[in-house]
């Protein structure tokens, strides 16, 4: 199968305002979310990228404009990538949030968890596995599997599509951390996933790319593997 690059939008104006943004209009990326985007460019330079998809909402598209420019690319808009629906959360102050006892379910047992008048934890994890598999088939079988695709989505999103590719429940998906503009790794195969890379945030990605010889397999290297040549 291909090899999919997680990418979570770079900063926004509502990381670090306090304030659950979730899918609420007019957020968009701060200056050092536009350098981040920018960055990205340079980042992915030499990485062979044969499709994107991207939640809808306007900080991921935002994160993606340089590359696809720069790439003559365009994205699939994919709604179930998009941010969790808080409901009522939506915007809320976070120190008001920490009072509420669905914080502590949210935190401790978030399989559980559903917002008031939005969707649970549960439901995000099962659309965006969902969503990523059915578009690494559609890439695998469209450029082959050695194909690299991004997928744009958000912290929470992305943090759900690791735990299933490690076989980690949902309960612990909050051991997870995805910073904004990092990059995780998943590489499918028929049986299971392998995860490459998980929160990078600078790193070398060339050896993520499958070598002309690459042979699909579902089998773990036996004593961990060479790594890159």
């Amino acid at each position: 199968m291909a090899t999919v690059i997680l990418l979570r939008h770079a900063r926004s104006t509502a990381n670090g305002s306090g304030v659950l943004a979730g899918r609420a209009p007019g957020v968009s990326l701060c200056e050092k979310g536009e350098a981040q985007a920018l960055g990205l460019v340079d980042r992915l330079k030499g990485i062979p990228v044969d499709a994107v998809v991207t939640s809808p909402l306007d900080r991921c598209r935002q994160t993606l404009a340089p590359l696809l420019a720069d790439r003559g690319l365009t994205a699939v808009i994919e709604p179930d990538l998009a941010e969790v629906d808080y409901g009522s959360w939506t915007n809320r102050a976070i120190k008001d949030l920490l009072e509420e006892p669905l914080w502590t379910v949210v935190q401790q047992h978030p399989s559980a968890a559903v917002f008031p008048d939005g969707e649970g934890l549960a439901t995000v994890q099962a659309r965006a596995v969902a969503a990523i598999r059915a578009h690494d088939a559609r890439v695998t079988a469209e450029f082959g599997p050695r194909a690299v695709w991004v997928a744009c989505s958000h912290g929470d999103v992305i943090k759900s599509v690791l735990a299933d590719a490690l076989g980690v429940h949902l309960d612990g998906f909050q051991r997870i951390v995805v910073d904004p503009a990092s990059v995780s790794v998943v590489q499918y195969t028929e049986t299971r996933p392998f995860v490459l890379r998980s929160n990078d945030n600078g790193g070398d990605l060339a050896g993520i790319v499958p070598p002309p010889e690459h042979k699909p397999s579902s089998d773990a290297v036996v004593g961990g593997g060479a790594g890159a040549a």
